[in-house]
């Protein structure tokens, strides 16, 4: 933050009128709130403010720029290199440790577990599969194969000989049989059958007329008889007795007795009911007036005696106090956010004077002193030491890497010697022939149509 080159704002005590185009701000008052009231504690109040605010203004800038130079130049560094130790740390502690466990310890056990394996089981394994395992299933199907056909070719000669017989011992015989022996025969029993089944229904005829008659004669008439001349006529004796004895005094006493008492009865209580109508409207419009009056008088009472006083006490003692009030607290509030800008540009101007003032002091020997002593030191220092050393420390580093990329190769040499000694030397892998693409023989000259129909004229 360079504080020397912006220039100092003009401070501007008057409101500026709105430009043209431009949106003026929100009244923060009901118009008609700019009284003699507010003119008359306005500017007082704003001295007060401004004298009052001023020094917290620039203690709270003091402090803002202290903190942001405490949080830039030594929190954030601090705490980026315990970031980095704690990082450097638990790297040792918790990550290095399993690293270097993972490549010098389990790889190296893993990949000779593996050649292990492979050397003790896999090779066996696939030998065994391929030399002895493969020729003695070969053997088991060719001889399966060769049981199988002799066994189908036993049962197609049993079956075609059993079908022979059955076709010879059973077949033909009950084929004779029936043509010559059960359909004969058959056809006698069906004729016969016949010429029975016609006698009998002729006789099963005459036998059911007869029956017929007899159940009829026994077990219909009668009923018949002594429903139609005994039983219907008893029935209509007793359906108009009936109808003389009870049906006929029963409707002359409906008609003569029951309904002129039940008209009167119905008449009577109409009467009844519209009297006692009439009395419950008469006393329900009495209560009712009473209770108009009643509520008058009580909200006439209620309204004198607690919404008047209210009324007043709010139109006349408590509105004007909370204007005034809010003409006070708005115009605190103003003075209040005057003097704040105006205590920062006042602040403003002393850092940038105490700036000034500390980069004439402090910063400009510190630049000299880091200018004309300690640079032409470094590159002494660096031109001198520095770059001898680290080139030292180079051609240390790469005569080093070279003796070990030598015994790494030493190492591998010997590991293949071993195998070789213990296993052989691997099978050169056989050179498959890679077809030549079809394409036009290579000519010294490119092939045109024009060359070829010279040639072609000139032979």
């Amino acid at each position: 933050m360079d504080l020397e080159k912006r220039p100092a704002p003009q401070v501007d005590l008057e409101k500026r009128p709105a430009r043209q185009g431009e949106q003026p701000p929100p009244p923060s008052a009901p118009p008609g709130a700019d009284g003699c009231l507010a003119v008359a504690i306005r500017i007082p109040v704003r001295i007060v403010v401004l004298v009052l605010v001023v020094p917290v203004r620039l203690v709270w800038d003091a402090l803002a720029v202290c903190g942001r130079f405490v949080y830039f130049k030594a929190l954030r560094p601090v705490g980026r290199g315990i970031g980095a130790v704690l990082t450097w740390l638990l790297k040792a502690v918790f990550v290095w440790p399993w690293v270097g466990l993972w490549r010098y310890v389990v790889v190296p056990v893993g990949v000779g577990l593996a050649w292990l394996g492979r050397v003790l089981v896999v090779v066996p394994a696939v030998w065994l599969y391929a030399r002895v395992l493969t020729p003695i299933g070969h053997g088991i199907a060719w001889l399966a194969r060769g049981i199988g056909a002799g066994i189908a070719a036993v049962a197609f000669g049993i079956g075609a000989a059993c079908a022979w017989l059955w076709r010879t011992l059973v077949v033909t015989p009950a084929m004779w049989l029936y043509a010559r022996v059960l359909t004969p025969i058959g056809h006698g029993i069906a004729w016969l059958a016949r010429v029975i089944g016609a006698g009998a229904t002729a006789a099963g005829r005459g036998i059911g007329a007869v029956l017929t008659w007899l159940l009829k004669a026994v077990f219909v008439w009668p009923w018949v008889g002594l429903w139609r001349y005994v039983v219907v006529p008893v029935g209509v004796g007793l359906a108009w007795l009936g109808r003389v004895l009870v049906v006929v005094p029963a409707v002359w006493l409906y008609a003569r007795v029951l309904t002129p008492i039940g008209h009167g009865i119905a008449w009577l209580a109409r009467g009844i009911g519209t009297g006692i109508a009439w009395l419950a409207r008469g006393i329900g419009a009495g209560i009712a007036w009473l209770g108009r009056g009643i509520w008058t008088v009580l909200a006439t009472l209620c309204r004198w005696v607690f919404v008047v006083p209210a009324v007043a006490l709010w139109r006349w003692v408590l509105a004007p106090v909370g204007r005034a009030i809010a003409v006070v607290a708005r115009e605190v509030g103003d003075a209040l956010g005057h003097a704040w800008r105006i205590a920062g540009h006042i602040s403003l101007v002393v850092g940038r004077f105490l700036a000034k003032l500390l980069r004439w002091i402090f910063v400009e020997p510190v630049r000299w002193a880091y200018r004309a002593v300690l640079t032409p030191v470094g590159h002494a220092v660096r031109d001198l030491v520095w770059r001898p050393a680290a080139a030292a420390a180079r051609g240390v580093g790469r005569t080093a890497r070279a003796a070990i990329a030598s015994a790494r190769d030493s190492v591998r040499q010997a590991r293949a010697d071993v195998r070789r000694m213990l296993f052989g030397a691997p099978k050169e892998p056989v050179p498959v022939p890679v077809p030549v693409a079809r394409r036009e023989q290579d000519t010294p000259e490119p092939r045109t149509l024009g060359s070829s129909t010279t040639a072609l004229m000139k032979d």
